[in-house]
């Protein structure tokens, strides 16, 4: 009997928490639906060449919108989204035509701050995310006199690491019973699903002018986790073109076309009501940035950083939800590039040749840089 009359009191508090629906509310703060941070573009490595890449991604973001209009903040039920992500990658070149990298990344801190603050609805989280095993090819590479050209194709898979469905509990005070509700999308590390990865990198690179213009073009289609989610496919279209000075200093501009589609829930997990951090019709977006980077190379190591302006933004939102947007992000990191035979190269003919402005390319005979296009020298 007792269980019956606590079955129906979680019942109705369940139905009472989850009528504020009425109110304003908010899904999905901030950042990307692509997990690879930063928006790195890949084209393949030197056969035997193995790249070690690790890359911070910082995100911050209190505004919100109706649609493409900034919301007031009256409208607000948490005050904001932060995250530190570091992003890992090991990539080597099986050969001169294909690449397997494998990629992963950790959350240092994943955030939602609750409504001015209150401890009761902040969120955190940090661990792994998702492990990617990310195969590319090229289909095209040539290396002429005066430009270099590449079109890589690739297909990833992804496999979920991080959870998924944690929850938060909450002491009922009349009846001092927990109740545990799931935290919201935002601060999970994972989608918990397997996802699909179509990969498409162009790259036109003029040697003596040493500029080069290339784009890159990203879907993911997502999967259904356990729970019955789906967040919502992505796609990202982005333009560069960069020029280098003083032979190792490294000037790009990009503009970038993100697409997000709406998260789907299986109809089961309205079973007693819409939860409170659920809203299918405020998750999915349109965006367009621009994003100025710097690199600097020296020897084998490359140093970068870039930030992203988003300078439009169309969320999915409903008279009565509202959705977190883009506001701060910024990427830095470093890649080290080495060749795993380089002895092997040096005991097979004793004679090696190297690029005079890329000492990590490295060739048992003579050719031309594919990074520059410069001929190899000789060097023994």
């Amino acid at each position: 009997m007792h269980n019956k009359v606590q079955l129906k009191f979680s019942l109705v508090l369940l139905l009472i928490c989850f009528s504020v629906s009425d109110a304003f509310s908010q899904c999905c703060a901030g950042g990307s639906g692509s997990p690879i941070a930063g928006g790195t573009s890949q084209g393949v490595l030197q056969e035997k060449q193995v790249e070690i890449s690790s890359n911070f991604q910082f995100i911050s973001t209190n505004k919100f919108y109706r649609k493409n209009i900034v919301a007031p903040d009256s409208v607000r039920t948490f005050d904001g989204f932060k995250s530190t992500y570091e992003y890992f990658r090991v990539a080597y070149g099986i050969t001169k035509n294909l690449t397997f990298s494998v990629e992963s990344g950790y959350y240092y801190q994943k955030k939602e701050i609750g409504l001015n603050k209150d401890a009761t609805t902040t969120y955190n989280a940090k661990g792994f995310g998702d492990l990617i095993l990310f195969p590319r090819y090229d289909i095209i590479n040539w290396t002429e006199e005066k430009h270099r050209t590449e079109v890589t194709v690739g297909l990833g898979f992804k496999i979920p690491l991080g959870s998924y469905n944690d929850s938060t509990g909450n002491v009922e005070p009349f009846s001092g019973n927990t109740y545990y509700v799931t935290n919201p999308t935002s601060v999970q590390l994972s989608s918990g699903a397997h996802d699909i990865i179509f990969y498409t990198f162009l790259y036109r690179g003029f040697t003596e002018k040493n500029f080069r213009v290339f784009a890159n073009a990203l879907y993911i289609k997502k999967g259904y986790n356990p729970n019955g989610e789906k967040l919502g496919d992505f796609a990202s279209v982005g333009i560069f073109a960069g020029k280098t000075f003083f032979n190792n200093l490294g000037v790009t501009l990009q503009a970038r076309y993100e697409w997000m589609d709406r998260m789907k829930v299986n109809e089961s997990i309205y079973l007693f009501g819409k939860p409170s951090n659920y809203f299918p019709e405020a998750t999915g977006y349109k965006k367009v940035f621009i994003s100025p980077q710097l690199s600097f190379s020296k020897g084998k190591f490359t140093v970068y950083g870039s930030y992203d302006i988003p300078v439009y933004q169309y969320l999915n939102t409903s008279e009565h939800y509202t959705q977190m947007g883009s506001q701060h992000q910024a990427t830095i990191g470093v890649t080290f590039r080495f060749m795993a035979l380089n002895s092997f190269l040096k005991e097979k003919s004793g004679v090696t040749y190297v690029c005079p402005m890329h000492p990590n390319v490295i060739s048992d005979k003579p050719g031309k840089c594919p990074d520059c296009g410069m001929d190899l020298v000789k060097k023994k």
